[in-house]
C-alpha cells in the first residue's frame, strides 16, 4: 500500500512538472497525420503562395502569347499638332534660300487591323488614315487627305522569323511552367515531411523523458529502501539519484527542442502560434514496389527539367538561325493597294477617291564588317554545341538522382518493419529488466543499458519512417506521379488551378 502511494505521489509531481514546462494543456491542441500537415503546407504556406503566383505569372504570359497570335486592332492619332516658327524656304524665282514665317495646325489618325504569319513570318494589314491640315498666314487654306482603306503586306525574304521560333518555344515554356508547379508543390510536400518528424521525434524524446523521470524517481526511491536493508551498495543508490537527475535535466532539453520544432512547423504551415499540433505518425503502404524503369519513364514525361533541357537546347538553335541570317544579305518586300483622295473639306475627302499601288523592295547586303557576323554565328554555334553537352550531363544525373531513390524507397520498407521490431523487443526487454530490477534479480547496468536501447529503438523506428516517406514525396516530385492512386499529378491540375485563375 505504501509503495502504491508513492507512485500516485511520483506521477503527480511529474504530472505538474511537466504543465509547468509545457503548457500544451491551456493551449488549442489540434491533432494531424502527415497527410493532413501536407495538405495545409499545401494550401496556406508562404511556399505555395509563391508556387502558385509564379505558375499564375506564366499562365498570363502564356496568354499573352495567344492573343499576340490573333489579329490585333490598333488606333494612332495625333489629335492636335501646332507649330508657329521661321524656317527656311527655297524661292525658285530669285534662286535662294530665304526665312519664311510658318504657322499651321495639323491632325492626324490612323486604324489599322493586323495579322502575323507564324509559316512565313510576314505581316498582313488592313488600314485607314484621315490626315487635317490648316495654314494660317498670308495664304489660309485648308485640306483633308483622306485613304479610305488598304491592304498590305511586308514580309522579310531572307530575315530572322522571329514568329515561328516563339510558336515552338512559347508552348513550350507554359507545359514546364505547369509541370514546375506540380514540381513545387511536390518539394514542398518533402519539405513539410521534415518538419513533421523533426516535430514528430522531437515529441517523442519529450514524452521518453516524462516517462524517465517518473521511472527514475521510482527506481531511485526503490533503491533508497533497499539501500536500508543492504541490498544494494552505496554507489549503486548513488547511480539511481544521478539517473534521476539527469532525467530532468534531459526533460528540460527536451521540452525546448520541442518548442523550437513546434514553432517552426507552424510558422512554415502559416498557422497562428498558440496552436499546439499533436502529430499522428503514418502507417506505411503495404506492398507498395516501385520499378526503376516505370520511375524512369514517368520522370521523362512529366519532370519539369525535361522541358527546361529541350528549351534552352530550343533557345540555342533560335540564336543559331538568328545569326546565321543577320550574316547573309537581307531582303524584303512590301505591297498595298487601297484608295485616297485628297480635298477642302471632309465630305469631299471620301469623293471619288483615286487608287493608291504601293510596291517596294529593298536589300541590305554586308560588304565589310571585319568578322562580326561571322563570329557571332560561330560563337552561337559553339553555345549550341555546349548546351547539348551540359544537357546530357544533366540528364543522366536527373536519371541517376530517380534509380538511386527509387531503390532508396525500395529497401526503406524493409528498414521500418525491422525498426518497428527492434523497438517492440526493446519495449519488452526494459519493461522486463525493469520488473526484474524492482524485485531484485538485475543490476542497474543491465537497467541503464535496457533504456538506453529503448530510447534508441524508438528514435530509429521514427528516422525509418522519416526516410521512407521523404524519399516516397521525393519520388513523387521527380516523376509527378502518385504510385498509391497511380494516377498521373497533373490529371486534375487543369480543373484544381485554372478554375482559380479564372476566378
Amino acid at each position: 500500500m505504501e509503495v502504491k502511494n508513492f507512485l500516485l505521489k511520483k506521477i503527480l509531481v511529474v504530472f505538474c512538472f511537466s504543465f509547468c514546462s509545457f503548457p500544451l494543456f491551456s493551449q488549442r491542441t489540434l491533432e494531424l497525420s502527415l497527410e493532413q500537415t501536407i495538405e495545409i503546407a499545401a494550401d496556406s504556406s508562404l511556399q505555395a503562395f509563391k508556387a502558385k503566383n509564379q505558375y499564375y505569372s506564366s499562365y498570363w504570359e502564356f496568354r499573352a502569347f495567344k492573343a499576340a497570335r490573333l489579329p490585333s486592332l490598333n488606333l494612332s492619332m495625333t489629335p492636335f499638332s501646332y507649330n508657329r516658327n521661321i524656317i527656311s524656304r527655297y524661292d525658285s524665282e530669285a534662286n535662294i534660300e530665304v526665312f519664311r514665317s510658318q504657322q499651321t495646325l495639323r491632325s492626324s489618325a490612323n486604324l489599322s487591323i493586323r495579322q502575323n504569319l507564324d509559316i512565313t513570318g510576314g505581316t498582313f494589314y488592313l488600314d485607314s488614315d484621315l490626315g487635317y491640315i490648316r495654314n494660317f498666314g498670308d495664304l489660309v487654306y485648308t485640306q483633308f487627305s483622306t485613304v479610305p482603306v488598304r491592304i498590305g503586306y511586308y514580309q522579310a525574304l531572307f530575315g530572322f522569323n522571329s514568329f515561328k521560333w516563339e510558336k515552338k518555344i512559347e508552348p513550350l515554356k507554359y507545359q514546364k511552367a505547369k509541370q514546375q508547379y506540380l514540381y513545387n508543390r511536390e518539394s514542398i510536400s518533402e519539405e513539410t515531411t521534415n518538419y513533421f518528424f523533426n516535430l514528430a521525434m522531437a515529441q517523442a524524446e519529450y514524452d521518453m523523458a516524462v516517462e524517465n523521470v517518473s521511472s527514475s524517481d521510482t527506481l531511485y526511491w526503490i533503491g533508497e529502501e533497499r539501500h536500508k536493508i543492504a541490498a544494494i551498495s552505496q554507489a549503486d543508490l548513488m547511480t539511481l539519484k544521478l539517473d534521476a537527475l539527469n532525467a530532468k535535466n534531459t526533460l528540460k532539453n527536451a521540452d525546448i527542442k520541442l518548442k523550437r520544432a513546434m514553432f517552426s512547423i507552424t510558422s512554415y504551415l502559416n498557422l497562428q502560434q498558440d496552436i499546439q499540433l499533436k502529430l499522428i505518425l503514418p502507417e506505411v503502404p503495404v506492398n507498395l514496389f516501385i520499378l526503376e524503369n516505370e520511375a524512369l519513364m514517368y520522370a521523362k514525361e512529366n519532370n519539369p527539367d525535361f522541358l527546361e533541357y529541350r528549351q534552352r537546347i530550343m533557345e540555342a538553335e533560335r540564336e543559331v538561325d538568328k545569326t546565321k541570317k543577320e550574316t547573309n544579305f537581307d531582303a524584303s518586300f512590301s505591297a498595298s493597294i487601297g484608295f485616297n483622295q485628297v480635298a477642302d473639306n471632309f465630305k469631299d475627302a471620301y469623293l471619288d477617291p483615286l487608287r493608291q499601288d504601293i510596291l517596294s523592295f529593298s536589300l541590305s547586303v554586308p560588304l565589310v564588317d571585319w568578322g562580326v557576323r561571322k563570329g557571332k554565328a560561330n560563337m552561337a554555334r559553339s553555345n549550341l554545341n555546349v548546351t547539348k553537352l551540359s544537357v546530357q550531363q544533366e540528364i543522366l544525373s536527373l536519371e541517376q538522382d530517380v534509380i538511386m531513390t527509387v531503390n532508396d524507397f525500395n529497401v526503406q520498407q524493409n528498414m521500418i518493419q525491422s525498426a518497428e521490431e527492434a523497438l517492440d523487443l526493446a519495449n519488452m526487454a526494459y519493461n522486463n529488466t525493469k520488473e526484474r530490477f524492482i524485485i531484485g534479480k538485475a543490476d542497474i547496468n543491465s537497467l541503464t543499458l535496457s533504456l538506453n536501447r529503448q530510447k534508441e529503438a524508438q528514435k530509429n523506428y521514427i528516422s525509418a519512417l522519416n526516410e521512407y516517406w521523404l524519399s516516397y514525396y521525393k519520388i513523387r516530385k521527380l516523376t509527378l506521379f502518385d504510385f498509391v492512386k497511380k494516377e498521373r499529378l497533373s490529371e486534375s491540375f487543369e480543373r484544381e488551378l485554372n478554375w482559380e485563375v479564372l476566378n
